[in-house]
């Protein structure tokens, strides 16, 4: 599916989306055990993995809490 986003917006969705994976892997957790901590789906949580879609502010943010890090941790 091609998308509407210019190249620099979608690499940056790619790195927030593998900063979330490699957190959630050195926190030695699920992602169905992390979408539960966060209180959003686990559908959601693949696709903010895969850097699939726009994350909307309120699913990084409770993200970050289920992680125990700082919004900016996240962040490219």
């Amino acid at each position: 599916m091609p998308s509407d986003q210019p190249e620099w917006i979608i690499r940056a969705q790619q790195a927030l989306g593998l900063r979330v994976r490699d957190a959630r892997l050195y926190a030695d957790l699920t992602q169905e055990q992390l979408a539960e901590r966060a209180g959003i789906d686990r559908s959601t949580l693949q696709r903010i993995e895969r850097g699939q879609n726009d994350v909307k502010f309120s699913h990084l943010l409770r993200v970050a809490r289920a992680l125990n890090l700082p919004t900016r941790d996240l962040l490219p």
